[in-house]
């Protein structure tokens, strides 16, 4: 017969890593008390002192299930402690990508390449994990027995040697304080931390001891040593830790081959020589001070001179950045034009330069780039604070080059100002910077600093993301142009708003594609094997692929775009992705993300887009984007008020000069039209037109408009009265941003609609509808304040030809309750009456056809507005009371 085993079923899973030490199964023990209901896994083995402890003594406080009997598909959250390591949790690394698990992470571990990112992350720079824990417990005041603090004083003691490791911390201290006020036995601490050798072991120390060789690196001694075995021999680490005790080392460096494995087991007390650094170079991980890597399908010779070269790489005499900078700083005065620091640059043949005051304090920093651009434009004459960097870091000459090599490289910084008692002291380029590390890492390359994580780039993958936020038709389009840009060897890209929205988890099927080669060849290729048809721009290198259904796709060459004035259109040429992204107008729309198959989902960030979504930034790609295209002020507006985010210190700066400057006069009255138009479409424009006051904007639109109290109050009562009609859901469609115009053109003199109509540059017939006349609006509302005698007919024939918009302005625009309950009235009761008699109906009743027909229908129009008639019938018998004479006439 045959037998089934049925699998758990567990919505929620405490983890840790394989080859579970002490610290893993305190912190997992410490986990359920804040996770009552989660289940305990093992991902892998255990090292054999945890072995041993289950054979002997947790049987009746640990409950764990054992991993083939957990049906992953059922688990919704994923609880890792003392790992966030996705190459170290086994099987359980299926369920990071899924994108349908809760992940919460536990750790004091640094970072590293492989790292799991959760929605809860808890990680702190302590001696070990159970410290973490622990003291949330006590936080929460989460009693535990005994028996669990006993067992979570091993896992303190054994992750920092009894507190004599350079990892351990305060903290560490002060949760074993506690754990001892809740009972924890320091005599069974002491039994379980204390190991005999097995002969094995013992043979494998002295090993370990015979063939240890030192090897003098930078000044720096390391010692390897390195063993061969047949068999596994358990506690590797344990016995590593004995031989540098015994010998007295500083840096070990332990190889073992048992089995098909190479293990390595690396020990530092040298702030210079990174375990973690050297092992994460193996694929594994640890703290700068312990660390260890499991390493396949290599020899042990393989793996000692690759050790060997990675320690010659990498081990480097630690420097500060006294001994990196250059020094005196070359500097120029806030004050002075642009154009003496353009000579400034020429004559020192450098690319940025320091702005530093009077009293020698530094005030920001400008580029090349920059300076280049303003004196293209013309704007040389301009001071050099008004386009010079203000956001910018620096560091001490104390500072250690890991330090220094993290802020150039994670921030992308140009220059590294060192400072001193406030004052600037020297500089650290880019440049210097590589000077120090050649034949060392280069840029891509991570570095640790023993006191901190490094922050090293990495690409990642959101087609998880995709499959979740996205209808299963858009995802089989995205991977068909993948397959058709394979075919023609060309990189495509969906890029922009899109991919900004999809992390901040908003609908927008807006889909604008990036191809680096021909875009409109594309767009062909693609029609001709699915259903769409192409509209082409060649001189943009831009297509449309429009589906059946109406859904459009836009597709582009990537290019690159210059500006021969401030304001002017862009002049377009073909480019590579990274120059089509620069051209962009924020950094939150530089995200990009691959469609072709070998890297479908990879997510491209060139200008760090992620970070200011993720704390909410606004901020240009270079200072004289404002100048280049006036538009963007409202469009930094425009997000800024949608998502509710911040423009950036240096560039709200620079809108604030680019308005001082008047770059909007340079401007094409219909792009400013346009954009207004963007802005006053978001749901609430009311907010974004009073960020244009703040910024005094709004006399770019008209230089009579004045945000006073009346302009507020006119505009308040506006987005009221689109709130209560959007109740009604009358299912009509209107315009709302027309109404908010409207408000805001209402206090303008006839002149100034005029020059205004002028500016925005409108036809005849959109003149007619956006720039209405205010007497006769003025003169509709005098007639339904005046006239209470109005009937339902006088009502309907007053109100009927105007358009929504305007109805709904002059709803808002009255302070007359009376009025706006008229008004009211015409949308709920009257709007949309029609008779039901048609003129084949008046024929066929015996009428000749001729001017009485209307006179007909607007008697039976009268009728039915004004509750006379109500039914086809009731029609039919009001036509022939009132008009039967003219039968009889005809007769």
């Amino acid at each position: 017969m045959r037998k089934y085993r049925s699998a758990v079923t567990r919505k929620k899973v405490i983890t840790t890593h394989i080859n579970a030490d002490f610290d893993a199964l305190a912190s997992m023990i410490a986990a359920q008390k804040l996770y009552p209901e989660a289940t305990l896994v093992f991902p892998g083995s255990q090292e054999k002192n945890i072995r041993n402890f289950f054979l002997h003594s947790t049987s009746y406080i640990f409950n764990s299930t054992k991993m083939k009997k957990i049906d992953l598909d059922q688990v919704r959250m994923l609880i890792l402690v003392d790992t966030r390591q996705k190459s170290r949790i086994g099987n359980f690394a299926q369920l990071v990508d899924n994108g349908h698990v809760e992940i919460h992470i536990y750790d004091h571990h640094p970072e590293s390449d492989d790292d799991i990112h959760g929605e809860v992350e808890i990680i702190r720079e302590t001696g070990s994990t159970t410290t973490i824990l622990a003291d949330i417990l006590k936080e929460k005041g989460i009693r535990i027995s005994p028996d669990e603090a006993t067992i979570m004083c091993v896992g303190i003691h054994e992750d920092t040697g009894s507190f004599t490791f350079p990892s351990t911390k305060p903290e560490d201290l002060l949760a074993t304080a506690w754990l001892l006020e809740q009972g924890a036995n320091l005599n069974l601490v002491s039994d379980m931390l204390t190991k005999e050798l097995t002969a094995e072991q013992v043979w494998l120390l002295n090993d370990l001891t015979q063939s240890a060789k030192t090897l003098l690196v930078n000044g720096i001694e390391i010692v390897i040593s390195k063993v061969i075995r047949d068999e596994y021999i358990g506690d590797f680490a344990f016995l590593v830790h004995k031989f540098m005790d015994m010998e007295n080392l500083s840096v070990v460096f332990a190889l073992a081959q048992m089995e098909d494995k190479v293990y390595l087991v690396a020990r530092s007390h040298v702030k210079d020589v990174n375990a973690a650094e050297i092992s994460l170079a193996f694929g594994g991980g640890g703290h700068p001070q312990a660390a260890s890597a499991t390493i396949k399908n290599k020899t042990l010779i393989q793996v000692e001179r690759s050790l060997q070269a990675l320690l010659r790489n990498r081990v480097k005499p630690q420097k500060k950045a006294m001994d990196m900078m250059s020094s005196p700083a070359i500097h120029i005065h806030p004050d002075e034009p642009i154009k003496k620091a353009a000579t400034t640059m020429t004559k020192y043949n450098i690319n940025v330069l320091l702005v530093i005051d009077d009293d020698d304090h530094l005030e920001g920093y400008i580029t090349r780039q920059v300076v280049e651009k303003a004196v293209y434009f013309g704007l040389g004459h301009i001071r050099v604070k008004d386009y010079m960097n203000i956001e910018f870091s620096t560091v001490t000459p104390d500072a250690p080059l890991g330090e220094v090599q993290d802020l150039i490289i994670k921030d992308k910084l140009r220059i590294l100002p060192v400072v001193k008692a406030s004052r600037v002291a020297g500089v650290i380029t880019r440049t210097d910077l590589m000077n120090i590390l050649v034949g060392g890492p280069v840029i891509s390359d991570f570095q640790y600093d023993a006191r901190h994580a490094s922050h090293f780039e990495k690409q990642k993958n959101i087609a998880a993301l995709l499959k979740e936020r996205l209808p299963k038709r858009l995802i089989d389009l995205f991977k068909n142009i993948g397959k058709v840009a394979d075919i023609l060897g060309y990189n495509v890209y969906v890029v922009g708003g899109f991919v900004r929205d999809l992390f901040l988890r908003k609908e927008n099927l807006d889909v604008d594609i990036v191809v680096e080669g021909d875009g409109i060849k594309l767009a062909y290729e693609f029609a001709q094997h699915h259903d769409a048809r192409v509209r082409s721009h060649r001189k943009f290198g831009t297509a449309v692929l429009v589906f059946p259904d109406g859904f459009k796709m836009d597709i582009a060459t990537a290019r690159m775009e210059y500006y021969e004035s401030p304001g002017a259109p862009p002049i377009v040429e073909e480019s590579s992705l990274r120059m089509d992204l620069l051209r962009r107008d924020f950094t939150i729309n530089t995200l990009a993300i691959q469609l072709n198959k070998r890297k479908y989902g990879a997510l491209v960030d060139h200008f760090a887009g992620q970070k200011d979504i993720r704390e909410k930034v606004i901020r240009v790609l270079n200072n004289l984007s404002f100048v280049e295209d006036p538009t963007r002020v409202l469009r930094a507006i425009r997000f800024e008020q949608r998502f509710g985010f911040k423009t950036g210190k240096l560039t709200l700066a620079l809108m604030k000069n680019a308005i001082k400057i008047d770059c909007f006069k340079g401007l094409s009255g219909r792009r400013l039209y346009l954009e207004l138009k963007l802005l006053l479409m978001e749901q609430n424009p009311l907010r974004a037109i009073g960020r244009m006051n703040d910024l005094n904007l709004l006399p770019v639109i008209s230089p009579k408009i004045r945000f006073t109290e009346n302009l507020r109050f006119l505009l308040e009562e506006t987005r009221e009265t689109i709130t209560w009609f959007n109740r009604l859901y009358l299912e009509e469609p209107y315009e709302p941003w027309k109404v908010y115009w409207y408000g805001l053109i209402a206090f303008l003199d006839i002149q100034s609609l005029h020059r205004l109509a002028v500016r925005m540059q409108m036809g005849n017939q959109e003149r007619q509808e956006l720039i209405p006349e205010s007497s006769v609006m003025d003169d509709v509302l005098e007639k339904l304040h005046r006239v209470d005698s109005y009937d339902n007919y006088d009502l309907y024939t007053l109100l009927d030809h105007y358009d929504t918009e305007i109805l709904l302005f002059l709803m808002a625009k009255t302070r007359s309750e009376k009025v706006k309950r008229k008004i009211s009235h015409f949308f709920t009761k009257l709007r949309g009456t029609r008779i039901i008699l048609k003129g084949k109906d008046l024929k066929n009743m015996g009428f000749k056809t001729g001017p009485l027909y209307k006179e007909i229908f607007e008697s039976l129009l009268k009728a039915r507005l004004n509750n006379v008639i109500n039914t086809k019938e009731e029609e039919v018998e009001f036509v022939k009371e009132m008009f039967g004479s003219s039968l009889t006439a005809r007769d």
